[in-house]
């Protein structure tokens, strides 16, 4: 099967992906905006086949890009999704994990927030995001694992952008990162895939 999704992604990407700077790929039109059902499930499929074997509990991500890659790993997994909230909403009390998240695109440093109830000790956490470039949402998000106490199997992107090093330096912590599309550089306007 990840033969099959890695390529749908690619001519997806080479399709209908805007090269908006050399750091920047929009992707708006199927992933993060408007969202292709059918194209994230079988994503959500690939993610719980390649992970299959680390008994995950509970799928983690950051609103609101994440949430439709996660739902659907969830769904084929059939465990719970959670989403890291951008900002503690009044409904969220004192138990709750925090941690603190750089958006690139946005240029801004915002905080997010889980409910102590929803992660603990006991659970197998696999993070779950659209992309992957400096790696900054998921360091927000395994501070929130790691003050829940509970483990961290690994990271699954869709579309990694190599070139910004997130995916390195978590490797390099010894975190098993999964991507499933990872592009080299998008300078001068073009898509360069690495795999």
């Amino acid at each position: 099967m990840s033969g099959d999704v890695v390529e749908l992604l690619k001519e997806k990407i080479r399709r209908e992906g805007k090269v908006i700077s050399e750091d920047i790929l929009k992707v708006d039109s199927f992933l993060n905006h408007q969202i292709d059902p059918v194209l994230m499930l079988k994503v959500g499929e690939e993610f719980a086949q390649r992970f299959a074997q680390e008994k995950v509990t509970k799928v983690l991500t950051v609103e609101a890009s994440g949430i439709a890659v996660a739902l659907m790993t969830g769904l084929a997994l059939q465990v719970p999704v959670v989403f890291a909230k951008k900002r503690q909403p009044s409904t969220i009390g004192s138990d709750a994990y925090f941690g603190k998240v750089r958006s690139f695109t946005k240029e801004e440093v915002v905080d997010i927030v889980v409910a102590g109830s929803y992660l603990g000790p006991g659970d197998r956490v696999l993070i779950i995001d659209d992309f992957l470039a400096s790696g900054e949402a998921v360091r927000g998000l395994i501070k929130i694992i790691q003050q829940a106490g509970a483990k961290l199997v690994g990271v699954g992107t869709v579309i990694e952008k190599v070139f910004q090093n997130g995916g390195e330096y978590l490797r390099k912590q010894g975190i098993r990162v999964e991507s499933l599309v990872q592009i080299g550089t998008l300078s001068g306007g073009k898509i360069e895939f690495l795999n």
